[in-house]
């Protein structure tokens, strides 16, 4: 399910392999989620003297400087730890599974959040309710989400840190 990284936790950005089969599996990634999850939460409790829990009523504090500077994998782990479920690759390179793809976007401090699946399987019916989902979470997380059409008529959310 994690995008492939030598020697550590990375989360979903809808460009890895499919994820594991079995239990065992979906229970480990959940553990390495929730860790990493947590992990972004204390940093911004510490960095930002804010809530220290997403459902908290107020908003998080905006991106620590952390997520700024690896925005992609910043947004990926809050769908993740969100319970969104990321798309994924088979071994030739076409998509093998429907959820969020996480890219940098066109400028600085942008990254781009699409629907997205294989031929047939759904993906452009469901992207508007999917990405306004995806928007209410990251906003709760001090991201400003922006819903486009782009090329083929499909949407796209752009993400940025809030000013």
């Amino acid at each position: 399910m994690a995008d492939a990284a030598p020697g550590g936790f990375e989360p979903a950005t809808g460009d890895g392999p499919p994820p594991a089969h079995g239990a065992a599996a979906a229970k480990a990634r959940a553990a390495e989620v929730r860790t990493a999850y947590e992990g972004l939460l204390t940093m911004r409790r510490i960095l930002g003297g804010g809530a220290a829990a997403a459902e908290a009523p107020e908003p998080l504090p905006g991106p620590a400087p952390w997520e700024r500077q690896r925005m992609p994998r910043a947004v990926a782990l809050v769908l993740e730890a969100a319970g969104f479920a990321p798309s994924a690759l088979d071994a030739a390179g076409g998509r093998a599974a429907t959820g969020y793809r996480v890219l940098a976007g066109e400028g600085p401090e942008r990254v781009e959040v699409s629907w997205v699946g294989p031929p047939g399987g759904g993906a452009a019916g469901a992207e508007e309710e999917r990405l306004s989902a995806c928007a209410e979470v990251l906003g709760r997380h001090g991201w400003e989400c922006l819903l486009y059409r782009g090329p083929r008529r499909r949407r796209f959310l752009e993400v940025e840190p809030r000013r």
